[in-house]
């Protein structure tokens, strides 16, 4: 990511390989849809299952090299714009920074003391990216008839994150360039290490995640390409494997829940500012929570 806010999306040509026919994309898709979709295998076949679904994982991520939407620059050099965006939308930033704590990574540094009871972060409810906000956008028409958007907010806020990032007129641009370019989810994970878990109890779940995670790349790929509800979306000619799983990781690893604007029940949502909040276990009173949202 960098300092040059235009979206830019790589194709053949700018390390890119060989064009891909729609139809052999598709086509492909289809076999890896199917793939995760059949009966679930039998006990002691997992690892079988998912050594095949990766395998055409890894055939599509190949022939999509270089489509990816990206930034150009690097992530830290967005984070004096993000500070602005937020200063302009009234959020309140006077008693901490944006800093580096080296192994744990980017985080919000106090400034000055900070009192017990003290609200130290305001953020206005229109810089959160939720599942209202999807519904509101590009992506609504198609929320309104996609039962596993409407089931699936996680999935909603991966695919409302993606739309955002490819929209350079996008209002939370200033905060999606600050997001980490990759993860250390296991989405990431090479083969040999996915292996190396065999023997744990995390096993299950990892080759859980990764399956289902390929069944709805595959899934929203031929909904974006065929549902006419889906037409104005700006993810035609960049919606890869790789986007998918940045997406599905961003939200992974900073979803909150929060009440809903009239406070009749809770939804997802990214908060910029907020998921940089590093912190030691302590008490967090509910008034506190209550009072980060205008």
């Amino acid at each position: 990511m960098g300092k040059k806010s235009r979206v830019k999306t790589q194709k053949s040509g700018t390390g890119a390989t060989a064009a891909v026919s729609p139809k052999e994309m598709m086509n492909l898709i289809s076999e890896l849809l199917q793939k995760c979709s059949s009966t679930a295998p039998s006990p002691g076949k997992e690892w079988e299952e998912y050594i095949q679904i990766r395998a055409l994982v890894e055939k599509i991520r190949k022939k999509q090299k270089g489509m990816s939407v990206s930034f150009e620059g690097t992530r830290e050099e967005f984070f004096s714009e993000l500070m602005a965006w937020a200063t302009e939308c009234g959020a309140s930033c006077d008693c901490f920074e944006i800093s580096n704590f080296a192994d744990e990574g980017y985080g919000l540094k106090a400034i000055r003391d900070i009192k017990a009871e003290e609200l130290f972060l305001w953020v206005p409810r229109k810089m959160l990216m939720t599942v209202e906000s999807a519904k509101n956008s590009v992506l609504g028409p198609l929320y309104s008839q996609d039962r596993i958007l409407q089931a699936m907010g996680n999935v909603t806020l991966a695919i409302h994150l993606l739309c955002e990032r490819a929209n350079p007129s996008s209002p939370w641009l200033p905060y999606i360039k600050t997001l980490p370019a990759d993860y250390d989810t296991p989405l990431y994970f090479e083969e040999d290490e996915v292996r190396h878990l065999l023997a744990t109890q995390a096993i299950q779940d990892v080759l859980s995640q990764y399956k289902n995670t390929a069944r709805q790349y595959a899934y929203f790929y031929k909904v974006i390409h065929t549902h006419p509800n889906a037409s104005k979306l700006p993810l035609k000619d960049a919606f890869t494997f790789d986007d998918y799983r940045w997406a599905v990781s961003s939200v992974m690893t900073r979803q909150n829940q929060i009440p809903t604007a009239d406070g009749s029940r809770v939804t997802l949502a990214l908060i910029p500012l907020w998921d940089m909040c590093n912190h030691t276990n302590g008490l967090v009173s509910l008034k506190d929570v209550l009072c980060l949202f205008g």
